[in-house]
């Protein structure tokens, strides 16, 4: 299947409210004219407002080192160099918002996990991506995010670790992700649901691509034995012993 044909499936499995992303990294800003359609995202800004751009308008937006991408985002990202002084900086500046202690903030930066120095990065709708994505960013409801990742086990188990270093969830998700070459499961925080519109009830999952090819070719196995989107629910005090023997052949 191409793109398009994986975000139609995929939709089909779980009714997404929005399609998926690609993301990648690009590694001279020149290369981003060989790709069509980029909007520049030139004005002061978070990164957790390029995935709404992306997934609500539709568009395939860029951001480079020279531009004005917030700081503290250039450098989760790879846009920008890190050092002791710009973590020091980071860890005072948050003694006034998410931290108890500089002390605390300098723990949170040695956690960061950190994307490799590149000169620009570019998302777009999957369905539509004009690149090959290095990684897939997926935001969905708990059941929905449950059964994809059930998908990939059934095709070949094992155990997901999910992270919450704190405000910055594109580190725990897309940082994650790209440093581990594993799905990167998080909470969004604050930033996401303020600048990037998140609803209450969304996840952010970032993905390496081959990952999504796993979770298409197990999910419709787990909707053989009955376990699709939305899930059916059964009322406490509702008999249920009949269904779960007839999902696990148990005898009566």
């Amino acid at each position: 299947m191409n793109w398009n044909e994986k975000c139609i499936e995929l939709d089909r499995r779980l009714h997404l409210r929005y399609g998926p992303i690609a993301f990648k990294a690009v590694e001279k800003a020149a290369d981003l004219a060989k790709i069509d359609g980029v909007v520049m995202r030139d004005e002061f800004g978070m990164f957790c407002q390029l995935p709404y751009l992306v997934r609500v308008n539709g568009l395939t937006v860029a951001a480079t080192a020279a531009g004005a991408m917030n700081p503290r985002c250039k450098r989760t990202h790879g846009l920008e160099n890190v050092t002791a002084e710009t973590k020091a900086a980071e860890a005072a500046a948050f003694v006034n918002t998410w931290m108890g202690s500089v002390e605390d903030g300098l723990k949170q930066q040695e956690d960061y996990p950190r994307m490799p120095l590149t000169e620009a990065l570019v998302m777009a709708p999957l369905a539509t991506t004009p690149f090959e994505p290095d990684a897939i960013i997926l935001y969905a409801n708990p059941a929905q995010m449950m059964l994809l990742l059930c998908g990939m086990q059934k095709i070949q188990y094992e155990r997901f670790t999910f992270h919450f270093i704190g405000e910055g969830s594109c580190v725990d998700s897309l940082a994650q992700c790209l440093q581990t070459g594993k799905p990167g499961l998080t909470l969004p925080c604050y930033g996401e649901r303020a600048f990037g519109t998140l609803e209450d009830d969304e996840l952010v999952l970032a993905m390496p691509p081959a990952y999504l090819d796993r979770a298409l070719q197990g999910m419709p196995l787990l909707e053989k034995a009955t376990f699709s989107y939305p899930i059916e629910r059964y009322r406490g005090s509702t008999d249920i012993g009949p269904m779960v023997r007839a999902i696990y052949k148990k005898d009566e």
